[in-house]
């Protein structure tokens, strides 16, 4: 499988993942969830949801063409990290409420998103265009 082929196939993948954010908190809310009670009963948590569905269609869609999608790959990348390290710190929760099943759940699953993405796109050929190249 050539790089450019695992791109795609990563894309694809975390893209359905992040469609799958309201499934995974059901089956695993300590880990995923961030209140208690069903998932719905969140306003928040059904932002979030609404969020990374239209992101995992859109890394979906990208997947076919990820050269012509590259900012929305490294939007992708950085968000999730930036994304991870809030919650990680909010894991040891400021009020005394613990969420430490989020770094099992959520946390690394959106550092892996963004390791595994940001190497394919460094080594694949689907680089960002220097300036001059513009």
């Amino acid at each position: 499988m050539t790089l450019h082929k695992m791109l795609q196939f990563a894309l694809a993948l975390f893209g359905a993942v992040f469609l799958l954010v309201y499934p995974l908190a059901i089956l695993w809310p300590s880990g995923w969830a961030w209140h208690a009670g069903a998932p719905y009963e969140s306003e928040y948590f059904m932002m979030i949801v609404g969020l990374y569905a239209t992101l995992g269609l859109f890394l979906i869609n990208a997947a076919r063409d990820p050269l012509a999608n590259r900012s929305l790959i490294w939007f992708t990348i950085v968000s999730s990290v930036v994304h991870a390290a809030i919650m990680a710190v909010q894991s040891f929760g400021g009020d005394g409420q613990m969420h430490m099943g989020h770094l099992l759940g959520d946390v690394p699953a959106l550092l892996l998103a963004a390791i595994v993405l940001a190497i394919l796109i460094s080594v694949s050929g689907v680089a960002p265009r220097s300036p001059s190249a513009r």
